[in-house]
């Protein structure tokens, strides 16, 4: 999808996946550089900021949960702003860019508050996403604080997976965010040159939220690496009990054994020349004892 916005002398361009012909068709109408033009062709870049005397090219990484893997993948975002333009490429929808597109699109020129600029834009841009993510962090605490409420109460294998579900989004998030940091304060020197010193405010204020999500990934991580030792010492300790269990259990059984193997070789018994008598005995004196055994774990929540 592609649409074009015109507010007052500013041209927004908001291409959603996008063939690379037509992105190619969009970037060449403009004199970027064509190491720009390919980076914004291509995937999996880093975060990363191009400075020119008249635009910027950057490139961000937000999150995108995929709601069947219960993971989150990383999704670039590419931005070409100048002084009277802002060209965004991604390969999916963002509700939060849709609203702020919206919300543009139905004013008149004389309804906003302040001067509209390409950077000010971008930064309600960034601004919502990075907002996104004070809901995303949160999320997963609340999930974290759930797995660790079923460790204690259960040991399970789904509870494994779930563990290292959250800690691989945890590192996702952890790598998509920390390399931004300088992204965003190259950006704000860039912007502050670009158009004036008050823009410079905004993008400090992009900054400080950065930041805060940083830092409660960090936290996160602390949390999910804490809950994960704790599941292991559960398990361990569980375990050891298991092995001590049957341990006694083998060492009680081998008196018994040592005493019906000499009483049969020995003595004469009741029907010990009927092989049916043999099987019968012992097919039911493995199943009672199999089924003794289940209830003593069961009881034990093993």
């Amino acid at each position: 999808m592609l649409r074009e916005l015109k507010i007052k002398w500013l041209k927004w361009i908001d291409g959603i996946d996008l063939t690379e012909k037509k992105i190619e068709e969009i970037l060449e109408s403009y004199d970027f550089h064509e190491l720009d033009i390919e980076a914004a062709l291509e995937s999996n870049q880093r975060a990363r900021i191009d400075s020119y005397d008249d635009y910027l090219f950057l490139t961000l990484h937000f999150p995108k949960y995929n709601q069947l893997q219960k993971i989150y993948n990383l999704n670039e975002f590419h931005v070409f702003v100048g002084k009277d333009f802002l060209i965004t490429l991604r390969d999916f929808e963002w509700q939060y860019i849709d609203d702020i597109y919206n919300r543009y699109e139905i004013k008149e020129e004389n309804e906003y508050d302040v001067e509209i600029s390409p950077g000010l834009v971008l930064y309600e841009i960034i601004q919502a996403m990075l907002e996104k993510m004070f809901q995303v962090s949160s999320n997963i605490r609340k999930d974290i604080r759930m797995i660790e409420k079923e460790v204690f109460r259960k040991s399970s294998s789904p509870l494994v997976k779930d563990i290292l579900i959250k800690k691989r989004n945890i590192i996702v998030l952890k790598h998509m965010f920390q390399p931004q940091m300088w992204v965003l304060i190259a950006l704000e020197n860039h912007m502050k040159k670009l158009f004036n010193d008050d823009i410079e405010a905004y993008f400090e204020d992009l900054e400080d939220k950065l930041q805060r999500i940083i830092t409660d990934i960090l936290v996160l991580e602390e949390q999910v690496e804490s809950l994960e030792d704790a599941f292991k010492s559960l398990i361990d300790i569980q375990t050891n009990w298991i092995i001590r269990l049957l341990t006694i259990f083998s060492a009680f059984m081998l008196p018994l054994t040592f005493v019906t193997s000499f009483y049969g070789m020995n003595i004469d018994l009741p029907y010990q020349d009927s092989p049916e008598i043999a099987y019968i005995s012992m097919f039911w004196s493995l199943v009672i004892l199999w089924v003794i055994f289940w209830v003593f774990l069961k009881r034990r929540k093993v």
